[in-house]
């Protein structure tokens, strides 16, 4: 469990240095420039990663199991992924969808998180899914509260919104039906 929590710390604790020290990165890039930003920021994010993986299937090894999951929660976790991958592709494909919503991807990393711990009830789960869940909504509570940038001049594009919905659903489906037993030896079904 132990690695896992330092992959977290690792891996979260780099995306939060936004909420914590809003200019440190601005101040890096002015004095030192890019490089000594996106350097250690990558390693440390891809070490934070690697142990997240790594702790988190030790931890399945030996499980301590909080809660047993109703089977009839399966269909609520489903449910509640199915915006999840079109967020995401909005946060990339500029439209409608991410100007109303204005950070996709976080809402769509808690959307994840809640609907994973209503699937496993162990404490690596609690830790992996509610840490990223909790660390997704201090995120968007901070981006919310931090002055915007400039507004883009162009329109919100509809056809992104098309892109991200349908490619978001294939995906999706792609997902649930076949990748996520390939990658993680389980299927959602």
């Amino acid at each position: 469990m132990l690695v896992l929590i330092l992959g977290l710390l690792l891996f979260l604790g780099t995306h939060s240095l936004l909420i914590v020290a809003p200019h440190l990165r601005e101040n890096v890039l002015a004095t030192r420039g890019k490089g000594a930003w996106m350097l250690p920021y990558t390693v440390a994010s891809i070490l934070g990663l690697a142990l997240i993986v790594w702790g988190y299937g030790l931890a399945r090894q030996d499980p301590t199991v909080l809660y047993a999951t109703p089977p009839a929660l399966r269909h609520v976790t489903l449910l509640l992924m199915l915006p999840v991958f079109p967020l995401l592709i909005a946060a990339y494909a500029p439209g409608h969808i991410k100007t109303t919503i204005g950070h996709p991807m976080l809402i769509a990393t808690m959307l994840w998180g809640a609907a994973h711990l209503l699937a496993n009830g162990t404490l690596a789960d609690l830790f992996l899914f509610g840490g990223i869940a909790l660390w997704a909504g201090a995120d968007w509570a901070s981006v919310t509260q931090r002055p915007r940038g400039p507004a883009s001049s162009k329109a919100p594009s509809l056809r992104n919104d098309v892109i991200a919905v349908v490619g978001g659903l294939i995906v999706y489906v792609v997902f649930v039906g076949w990748l996520h037993r390939v990658l993680f030896g389980v299927s959602p079904l």
